[in-house]
């Protein structure tokens, strides 16, 4: 079905006024085709503020992924209690600066959250991710603890590990949706990136994930696609992620990575820790899925 027809299903659920579970299938093959031709973006320099501007420019400014009137989910990881240096976050300089290019570009509505791990109070506070947006006096900006009420089970109709899941509302409804991972090592999924991201927009048990977790998180991505992927790597966390806490586990790289493919992003990404694209699992189920390009030789990378 059409996204016209996708969002229709999801306000009539809402409402109560249907009891079919909304549906989507797997990302067209023009789409694909679309998505694996697109460049990769890198930049690097100590100023987060003016890297998120650099790598945008590269790729033609916000304005490619936000038009005027568009509703704009920002997800960023908010997931653990622990402040920017201990990198198991998105860097809160990075996520002000997407928010206020988003603004910038004319977009009616700006969404930042995520379904936290610890305590979400303490999460969005020492994150520094909510007092970076309090900073910006916009009304059209929204920073919130997600609302159990508003998951919405979703039928993936290609789904090869997990075929259906509650995934809230306005991931679904955005008319643009920003990944904003922070890129750091993974106890279960060997690297979290943009691809895993997502899973900060999933309701219900979340554990049920890690059996499979790589073919889930395709699945997942099927539904949930981001316009644009922008991967913070201004510092990695190394080791004993996802959660971190020692600064021993840190390396501070200055890096940011941006694409429209998010599986180049990830492979990209992925060569930063010393491993390749192949060794991740979410990565190879997403570029079979048609997601994008695990190739980097046949991405244009652009050093911003």
């Amino acid at each position: 079905m059409d996204r016209r027809q996708f969002l229709k299903q999801i306000s009539l659920w809402s409402l109560g006024l249907t009891l079919d579970v909304p549906r989507i299938n797997i990302v067209s093959e023009a789409l694909a085709m679309e998505v694996q031709s697109q460049p990769l973006a890198v930049a690097k320099g100590g100023d987060y503020t003016a890297l998120v501007a650099r790598v945008l420019e590269s790729l033609g400014g916000m304005k490619q992924f936000v038009r005027p009137s568009d509703k704009v989910v920002i997800k960023p990881n908010i997931g653990w209690d622990r402040n920017p240096g201990q990198a198991a976050n998105t860097h809160p300089l990075v996520v002000k600066a997407l928010v206020e290019h988003a603004l910038d570009a004319g977009a009616a509505k700006v969404n930042v959250f995520d379904r936290t791990c610890n305590e979400e109070r303490r999460c969005y506070v020492n994150s520094g991710i909510k007092q970076a947006l309090a900073g910006i006096k916009d009304k059209r900006l929204k920073h919130f603890h997600p609302d159990n009420r508003k998951y919405i089970p979703v039928d993936i109709a290609r789904g090869k590990a997990v075929n259906r899941l509650e995934i809230y509302k306005d991931a679904l409804e955005a008319d643009s949706y920003i990944n904003v991972p922070v890129a750091k090592h993974h106890s279960l999924s060997r690297l979290t990136m943009g691809i895993k991201n997502s899973m900060g927009v999933l309701g219900g048990d979340r554990g049920q994930m890690h059996h499979n977790l790589g073919q889930k998180l395709a699945d997942l991505a099927t539904v949930v696609r981001p316009k644009l992927t922008v991967i913070d790597a201004t510092r990695i966390l190394l080791r004993n992620g996802p959660q971190g806490g020692s600064l021993q586990d840190v390396k501070v790289l200055d890096t940011l990575i941006a694409s429209a493919d998010p599986v180049a992003a990830d492979a990209y990404t992925t060569t930063l820790f010393d491993l390749q694209p192949q060794e991740i699992d979410s990565t190879v189920a997403a570029f079979k899925f048609g997601l994008g390009e695990i190739d980097l030789a046949k991405v244009k990378i652009i050093h911003a």
